[in-house]
């Protein structure tokens, strides 16, 4: 995939870029494979605003992935390229030999006509196969891992992203994830072979408000420009610092920078190998 460029005919499209679809085979997804999507605005089931600046948007159809991929040893066949809009990566809809269809994440190099398959015995480690992490190849890139066996791919799914195995001791498989981070998983896990598509997904820009609020975001401001009740920040004649000793703080008053936020003791800790990379200055 590439990021296509336009003449910057308006202001919002001198900034803009838009995704280049021509690995897109499909248009119109599998109906069988979709549900509708309710809309929730940032609110949860209380009924109250969770996530800010959300509201909107274009309606979407949720294409129904399958991250487990349980159809073990049975071969699957590409038979389209999709695209999805409620992920950065493209989905691929696959056929297995009993007429069966799913749709699975698109890795790298995935194309019509390719032949997948799931299996938890050691097979062909090529892209788009599927299979514990203890018969993967030490060194390979993989995505879609599982966290707890059986439950489906929770990790490592985004478009682009790829964690590589390193190496397979006792009854655990250490894997770099893509923030740096080496985490330990139990070699019984099931991942797929390779990395995500459509890595240039990070490069395209809305270059307008009206393309954020057709992906369902509102407007956001500084607290600086708010008034003195909507947050800390706001207040003052003009364009006044913040005027906080203790530093920024979020719309609730606490700390907003230098603090921690990871639990301390999380059940989790004991799996992580090294922490992951702090980014440079």
């Amino acid at each position: 995939m590439a990021v296509k460029l336009y003449k910057p005919t308006t202001n919002g499209r001198r900034q803009a870029s838009v995704e280049d679809f021509s690995d897109v085979t499909k248009t119109k997804p599998e109906k069988s494979l979709t549900v509708r999507l309710k809309k929730f605005s940032g609110r949860n089931n209380t009924g109250r605003i969770t996530v800010r600046h959300r509201g909107g948007g274009a309606r979407k159809i949720y294409r129904v992935v399958d991250f487990k991929r349980a159809k073990f040893d049975v071969p699957a066949t590409v038979t389209a390229i999709e695209y999805d809009p409620n992920r950065g990566p493209r989905i691929a809809l696959i056929e297995y030999a009993d007429g069966e269809k799913a749709y699975i994440i698109c890795p790298q190099g995935l194309t019509v006509g390719s032949q997948i398959m799931s299996s938890e015995q050691l097979i062909e480690p090529t892209v788009g196969n599927r299979m514990p992490l203890a018969n993967i190849p030490v060194g390979l890139f993989v995505h879609n891992i599982e966290l707890q066996p059986g439950k489906g791919g929770q990790v490592v799914r985004g478009a682009g992203s790829g964690a590589q195995l390193q190496v397979i001791e006792g009854d655990y498989a250490q894997i770099k994830l893509p923030s740096g981070e080496v985490r330990l998983f139990k070699k019984n896990c099931m991942a797929t072979i390779g990395m995500v598509g459509n890595s240039d997904y990070k490069l395209v820009r809305k270059g307008k408000a009206g393309r954020m609020r057709h992906s369902g975001w509102k407007p956001t401001v500084r607290g600086k420009v708010m008034n003195p009740v909507d947050h800390p920040h706001g207040g003052g004649e003009g364009r006044n610092s913040i005027g906080l000793k203790g530093g920024p703080k979020t719309p609730w008053g606490k700390k907003a920078l230098g603090v921690k936020t990871r639990r301390p003791g999380k059940w989790s800790d004991k799996f992580i190998v090294a922490k992951r990379a702090k980014k440079k200055k």
